[in-house]
Order: structure tokens, then C-alpha cells, then sequence
């Protein structure tokens, strides 16, 4: 999961598929990057943190990293929030196979839509809900296709 600081949305996707992948009991690794380097070693956005405790969800655990050219290697998909993050993980790319990992989050819910999830970071409490509610859907259709996918 990535978006620019790694400290408001994906945080959140990261925390949410993560639960629903060990509430599966599925050995799936998740994880999250931001593509800048803003908040490196920070922990998520506060209002993230309360977001995600209201729907018993801890993602206190976390803390910010860069994504990098090798996590290309580390994970078989890459869900961008905004197409910012998609592009600038495409430029990263080294081929074919690297770009086709990378996804808009937002197209498990909303299919070649291409949506993209907004930055609450300036916004109010209100958006960080916005963000979790878009997430909790998306995580969940990416799950189910998943699941499905995995027991064809």
C-alpha cells in the first residue's frame, strides 16, 4: 500500500488488509511505503491512529519508510492511493513485470475507474473517515478476489 508520506491513507490499507488477512488466517504479508521520504520513521498520522481505533483497528505498530526499487522483489502486488504514487512507482519500475504490479486501489471497488483515494492530511476528521470507509471497501473486494483467485 503507498501513497506520498506513509503516515494517513496507506497506513490505513495496510492496517485494514492486514486484519483481514489474519482474521482468514491467510500467511499474507502486508505492508506500506510512501513514495517520498517526508516521514520517515514517524508513526501514523494521528488522525489516522483514531480512525482506525474506532473500528478496532490498531496501527499504532507502524512506522514510515520509503518505498524502494526492491520492493518490487519483496511483493507480488503494489496498490498506489492516487495516481501521483502510480506514476511515480511506474518511473521506478526497471520493466514490464515491476509495472504490472502496480494498481489503483480504488479500481478493486471502482474497475478501470481509476479513482484515487484523497490526501486528508489538510483536510479535517471527516476526511480520514472518508479515506477509512473508501479503504474498508476496497480492501475488502481485493480480498475476495484474492481468496477466489487463490482457490481456482
Amino acid at each position: 500500500m503507498v501513497c506520498l508520506g506513509n503516515i494517513c491513507r496507506s497506513p490505513l490499507a495496510h492496517g485494514l488488509l492486514q486484519k483481514k488477512v489474519d482474521d482468514r488466517g491467510l500467511d499474507w504479508y502486508v505492508d506500506s511505503a510512501g513514495t517520498g521520504a517526508y516521514h520517515v520513521g514517524e508513526g501514523p498520522d494521528p488522525r489516522s491512529v483514531d480512525v482506525a481505533a474506532a473500528h478496532d483497528l490498531d496501527i499504532r505498530y507502524q512506522k514510515a519508510r520509503q518505498f524502494i526499487v526492491d520492493d518490487f522483489d519483496e511483493y507480488d502486488l503494489i496498490f498506489a492511493m492516487d495516481s501521483s504514487n502510480y506514476s511515480n512507482m511506474m518511473q521506478l519500475a526497471r520493466n514490464e513485470e515491476d509495472q504490472q504490479k502496480i494498481h489503483l486501489i480504488l479500481n478493486e471497488s471502482y474497475p478501470g475507474e481509476n479513482r484515487t483515494v484523497p490526501d486528508p492530511y489538510y483536510g479535517g476528521d471527516q476526511g480520514f473517515k472518508n479515506v477509512y470507509d473508501m479503504l474498508d471497501e476496497a480492501t475488502n473486494k481485493l480480498l475476495e478476489r484474492l481468496v477466489r483467485a487463490k482457490n481456482n
